[in-house]
């Protein structure tokens, strides 16, 4: 898939872009693929020809982010508003050859209603009914969820996958709930997002620093991962110059 990485290492190395210029100075870091965020589908549909060009050029494979669900507990708005926009998304996918969505929908039940965490639920095999006909896996990202939250979810929707962010991990928690995730769940985890924090009780405290400017145990963390056989993506979710500055040292950790 990757022109570097992907062709040498057991994971393989991307970073986050909102724009086909993103993507090329990512390009230009030598890493493997792009993870694109659509925040702003009109923006993007926009830019679709670019993204083409770019990945024909460079060799560049492409997954895809999807916006945040807005207010976590409005099940109005997740129906009408929230659904169609991913839908869509899935139905754009092809065009890029993405192969991988990862969304934000916030299951943790300290701060999400249990009414509205099983429609989230249903709304997630609808979404994963849809991927399958594109062929695309449909990853959720864990905020603040540590394994409990992420069970019942599991246990309903088998063909659902895990990206794990270590990041969010260690945030609105004592401690990283990263390893309970790695240890539960290893083969849902099909992608991993990479970036640091100081912790925190707050989303305020998801702050995206570069890699090894915090305090998450990178080290620990990516060794269990190789441990439970994790053989796939990470994307740093990073600016393109705060990728540059921490790329040297994330590669040793990976590799």
């Amino acid at each position: 898939m990757g022109k570097t990485s992907s062709s040498k290492h057991s994971i393989a190395l991307g970073g986050t872009a909102r724009s086909p210029e993103d993507a090329a100075m990512l390009h230009d870091l030598e890493l493997d693929f792009v993870e694109v965020s659509l925040k702003d589908m009109s923006k993007f549909a926009r830019s679709i020809s670019d993204f083409i060009e770019l990945r024909r050029k460079t060799g560049l494979f492409y997954l895809c982010h999807g916006p945040n669900e807005g207010d976590p507990n409005d099940a109005t708005s997740l129906e009408k508003d929230y659904l169609p926009r991913i839908l869509e998304i899935i139905d754009i996918m092809p065009k890029l050859n993405m192969p991988l969505l990862t969304l934000h929908l916030w299951m943790d039940h300290r701060f999400v209603k249990a009414p509205v965490i099983d429609l989230k639920i249903e709304l997630l095999g609808k979404i994963i009914d849809r991927a399958q006909t594109r062929n695309s896996t449909i990853c959720l990202e864990n905020l603040s969820e540590d394994c409990r939250d992420l069970h019942k979810v599991f246990k309903a929707l088998p063909q659902l996958c895990l990206t794990l962010d270590v990041g969010h991990a260690q945030l609105l928690r004592r401690e990283t709930t990263a390893f309970d995730l790695t240890a539960a769940y290893p083969h849902r985890i099909k992608h991993l997002h990479l970036h640091d924090n100081i912790g925190g009780n707050s989303v305020n405290d998801d702050l995206h620093l570069p890699v090894g400017s915090g305090n998450v145990d990178f080290q620990g963390i990516l060794a269990a991962l190789k441990q439970a056989g994790y053989r796939g993506t990470a994307t740093l979710e990073l600016k393109p110059h705060e990728i540059e500055r921490c790329l040297p040292f994330v590669r040793t950790l990976l590799w």
